[in-house]
């Protein structure tokens, strides 16, 4: 018999924010609380002797690799018992839930009926247990044999005018070995539509790093944070999204280093450090950020611009003060333009777009120019902007003047959300994979495959939405709550002949369902995966390019789940049969077949099957890094001029930027406070600037409606939040996604990148009515 849920009574969001109470901001990350949180959590969902297992094998060397976040892994043998944060312990608490979702569930719950409930209730539910379908647009999921849903897809996929018409979505939760596989299968299907998470959050990185120094991942390694004397934060809250990053800020501080923080909101993350290992720890704790510039909404493009001014500016005054003239006339092409640019900047028009006084610029500068060995760090705050990719070279720009590539504890260093979004992007999850990547399966599996790009998550969904589409496979994730334009997306996706969802827990993707609507449960990473009659392990990659073995110890919750490789395989088997000679079969018996066939495929993954076979793995080669070769189109490291942007706000108007609370990861819901920013029992907030209260005619606690205002004339709408008075620039707000999602038109994306501008939403405030 199944246990009940968390809690039964949260079944509408109302219901969820009736008792919303907001307390004093904390003024330090983690600590005590982070402890009596995670084993209350933990012991509530998984009961005490899975809660042992799990947590003391979590992210060790022959352990699972942690589903929370991408930050690395301490080298073997310099590993903590409890190697986890608090979030990390939430995610695998959540992940090894004992509640059941089966076939009695979905008798007593319509589709209509679940599509009332939020997704806080709907994956507080419990684990998927059992396949299962809706046919024809019936009102109910019931269940289904393996065989018949892999046939089932298997028929519409090949009953397709055009390869095209199907859309393959990964999150970044799968591992080397599945993304590896799903990749293969579609385009052995005939199609390069791999829309993945990455499309959404980190995708300016990618394209901003690729343009300037020729690889898309970040530079450094955790070694190199240790020993770095200048640490910049920019757009991000590592104690709530990275938390296993603040042990390594801890280390740098302890060496002598010094923290640059950048951000609209004041974190607690970003103040102070009370690390959990250690009673010093705990009662001393370690102050983070020396300097703090409270930016404006995409303020950062100008700030970096001026960074750059100023540094050009003393090494005028001082020659050979501050720029690395031999980095630059060895290594970088576009220098002179460059400089001429920055010189001529407007400061009061770098003080508009900031919010800053020069004054701070200035002592920000001074930073830079006094350090040694700097590593720049961001995340989502700063690449989910319309100039995202010409900031990323902005701060690209600055490292290449002080020739912060290449050299121990400098670097750049964008710190991935999701456990293997970069891993599945290396395995060929990429709607726009290189001619030298197609060549290659080409050449392994003896088939062509497609060459034209496919669909990226925006284009998907209008494809989906304009008929051009109509079969969708997601592999992990929550596809319709990930993405911008909630109404769109979840329209898009119900008008499908056949939605199939690879998922461990019910989210709002499966009620978004299509006219035939597949749910297929999957092991989870904590789980032991014995497909093929051996124990599996699969393989990952870090934030900093590090791959590594993951093994699950736990017990699965139900005799009827399947590893992600062996659905996988089995919808290949289904819709592709012999076609091309690639072994399924013989791939879901043994992932270390897949894995050679890697080691032979990705570039940089020679021997995969040995090296990973390694204690501890291996990294990734990067040129940037490993020898300043910098494989652009010129071979040099590219300095790149782009316009000074200040974008205007209507009067009356603010700036949204969508954001996690500290009880959440990505769209996964774990509970309903944010202790962290005061917040309990309820996620409907917006934070705001007391001076923006006053203006607007608002108090603290008023309810409002908050209306999206956009260039297209449609008027979108999130409705009923709580203001909440906060530390934040005036005129930019802040509320959590994926509530605030319906507000960012799926037309409003990042130049180049096409990344949803989820920090950027122009929104208008109206009374709520009661």
């Amino acid at each position: 018999m199944s246990t009940p849920p968390i809690d039964p009574s949260l079944d509408h969001a109302v219901a969820e924010d009736e008792g919303l109470s907001v307390s004093e901001r904390k003024t330090y990350a983690a600590g005590i609380p982070a402890v009596a949180v995670s084993m209350i959590r933990s012991l509530r969902q998984q009961g005490p002797k899975k809660t042992a297992k799990n947590l003391l094998t979590l992210n060790q060397v022959d352990g699972f690799d942690c589903m929370s976040c991408a930050w690395p892994d301490p080298a073997p043998g310099e590993r903590h018992t409890a190697e986890f944060c608090e979030n990390g312990a939430k995610a695998v608490a959540w992940e090894g839930q004992r509640a059941e979702v089966g076939p009695e569930f979905f008798a007593r719950h319509s589709i209509d009926d679940l599509a009332t409930r939020t997704g806080f209730w709907l994956e507080s539910q419990g684990r998927l247990t059992h396949p299962m379908v809706r046919r024809g647009g019936g009102s109910h999921y019931e269940p289904i044999s393996w065989e018949d849903a892999f046939d089932l897809v298997g028929e519409h996929l090949n009953a397709l005018d055009s390869p095209d018409e199907a859309v393959f979505y990964t999150s970044g939760r799968a591992s080397n070995e599945a993304a590896f596989v799903y990749q293969l299968f579609s385009r052995a299907y005939g199609t390069n539509n791999l829309p993945d998470c990455s499309n959404m959050c980190h995708e300016s990185t990618s394209v901003g790093l690729a343009q300037a120094i020729g690889v898309g991942k970040g530079s450094v390694s955790l070694q190199d944070m240790h020993e770095a004397d200048l640490i910049v934060i920019s757009g991000q809250n590592p104690g709530t999204n990275h938390p296993r990053m603040l042990s390594a800020l801890e280390i740098a501080k302890k060496n002598g280093a010094r923290i640059l923080a950048i951000n609209p909101l004041r974190e607690a993350g970003l103040i102070e450090f009370k690390n959990p290992q250690s009673p010093t720890g705990v009662v001393r704790g370690t102050d983070l950020a020396d300097e703090f510039l409270q930016i404006r909404s995409d303020g950062d493009l100008a700030l970096w611009q001026a960074f750059g001014h100023l540094l050009l500016a003393k090494e005028e005054l001082e020659p050979g003060s501050v720029v690395d003239r031999d980095f630059v006339e060895r290594h970088t092409n576009g220098f002179d333009a460059y400089a001429k640019h920055v010189a001529d900047l407007d400061r009061e028009l770098v003080c508009t777009a900031t919010g800053l006084e020069w004054s701070q610029i200035e002592r920000a500068a001074d930073m830079l120019a006094s350090s040694k060995r700097i590593i720049n760090c961001w995340a989502m705050g700063i690449t989910q902007h319309r100039n995202a990719v010409a900031t990323i070279k902005e701060f690209v720009n600055v490292a290449l003047l002080q020739g912060m590539i290449g050299k121990p504890g400098a670097g750049l260093c964008p710190v991935r959300g999701h456990s293997n979004v970069q891993g599945d992007r290396t395995m060929g999850i990429w709607e726009q994979v290189a001619d030298e990547f197609l060549d290659a399966i080409r050449d392994e599996f003896g088939f062509e495959p497609p060459r034209e790009h496919g669909y990226d998550a925006i284009a998907s969904v209008q494809a989906l939405r304009d008929g051009r589409a109509s079969v969708f496979v997601g592999l992990g994730g929550n596809f319709a709550q990930a993405m911008s334009d909630t109404e769109v997306t979840e329209k898009a996706l119900a008008s499908c002949r056949l939605t199939v969802q690879i998922s461990t827990k019910l989210n709002r993707s499966h009620l978004t369902a299509g006219t035939d609507a597949l749910i297929l449960p999957a092991l989870g990473r904590t789980e032991k995966d014995l497909t093929g009659g051996r124990e599996q392990r699969v393989t990952v990659e870090d934030s900093m390019s590090a791959v590594h073995a993951s093994r699950g110890r736990s017990t699965p919750i139900g005799e009827l789940l399947r590893s992600e490789v062996d659905i996988l395989c089995g919808i290949a088997r289904a819709t592709l049969g012999e076609k091309h000679g690639i072994p399924w079969a013989s791939f879901a018996a043994d992932y270390d077949r897949i894995r050679d066939r890697i080691g032979r495929v990705v570039p940089g993954c020679e021997a995969y099957t040995e090296k990973v076979a390694r204690r501890g793995g291996f990294t990734l080669a990067h040129p940037p890094r490993d020898s300043r070769t910098f494989p652009t189109e010129s071979g040099f490291a590219e300095f790149t001029v782009s316009p000074t942007v200040v974008a205007s706000v209507p009067e009356g108007r603010l700036v949204l930027q969508t954001m996690r609370s500290h009880d959440q990861f990505n769209t996964t819901i774990y509970g309903l406070d944010d202790r962290y920013r005061g917040i309990h029992n309820g996620r409907r907030v917006v934070f705001i600037s007391a001076e923006d209260l006053r203006e607007l005619g608002y108090a603290d606690g008023d309810r409002v409606n908050l209306v999206g205002e956009w260039t297209d004339g449609v008027e979108r709408r999130a409705d009923d939040f709580r203001l909440v008075t906060y530390s934040t620039p005036k005129g930019c707000v802040a509320a959590y996604y994926p509530e605030t999602n319906p507000l960012i038109p799926l037309d409003s994306f990042s130049d180049q990148s096409r990344t949803p501008t989820s920090k950027w939403v122009v929104v208008r405030l109206e009374p709520a009515t009661v």
